[in-house]
């Protein structure tokens, strides 16, 4: 068996362009996202399904609602873990963890939504706890921002982000770069 997973993060539909929080880049990320999943299935590869619920009063991804779903691009195929969480960070107060080290796992590759929280917490936390860390760039999304009234575009964002990963946490690949090795 396979000593890789891949942590599938946040793919839920609030994030489409149709949704309540929608995120620049989400249809290329949920594309990229999907040649990801697809390889892993066909090698054998452990695949992780996390979604996010906040509470009835939370912007978007409120529990039991359609939005809170993930895409349809992305649905988990049967014997597929997933994994509800209420943090950006995937491992905290979730099975996560357990999961992987009941497999085995030794190789973490992460995907999905915002590139600027969860994608960030997962992966830094994935490597403080000893996995092998890779991010897929371009199966990652995020939106613009703000701070002290200056307006940061999404893909300066991501680029902070991805940069500060790749300094300290893990691999940032795009997919074409992870599905040659």
């Amino acid at each position: 068996m396979s000593k890789r997973a891949v942590i599938v993060v946040d793919l839920q539909k609030d994030y489409l362009a149709s949704g309540k929080f929608a995120l620049v880049g989400m249809d290329a990320a949920i594309e990229n996202a999907a040649r990801i999943v697809a390889m892993a299935r066909r090698s054998g590869d452990l695949v992780i399904n996390v979604r996010h619920e906040g509470p009835t009063d939370a912007p978007f991804f409120v529990s039991g609602t359609e939005g809170a779903e993930i895409v349809p691009a992305m649905t988990p195929q049967e014997g597929e873990d997933v994994i509800t969480k209420n943090y950006p960070n995937a491992f905290r107060e979730t099975n996560l963890a357990d999961l992987l080290s009941s497999a085995a796992i030794e190789d973490v590759t992460i995907i999905g939504a915002m590139s600027h929280m969860c994608i960030d917490a997962t992966a830094r936390a994935a490597a403080d706890l000893g996995y092998k860390t890779t991010i897929i760039q371009d199966a990652c999304a995020t939106r613009d921002l703000e701070y002290r009234g200056e307006a940061v575009p999404a893909a300066k964002v991501h680029a902070a982000f991805m940069s500060a990963l790749a300094f300290g946490y893990g691999k940032v690949l795009s997919t074409d770069e992870y599905l040659a090795k």
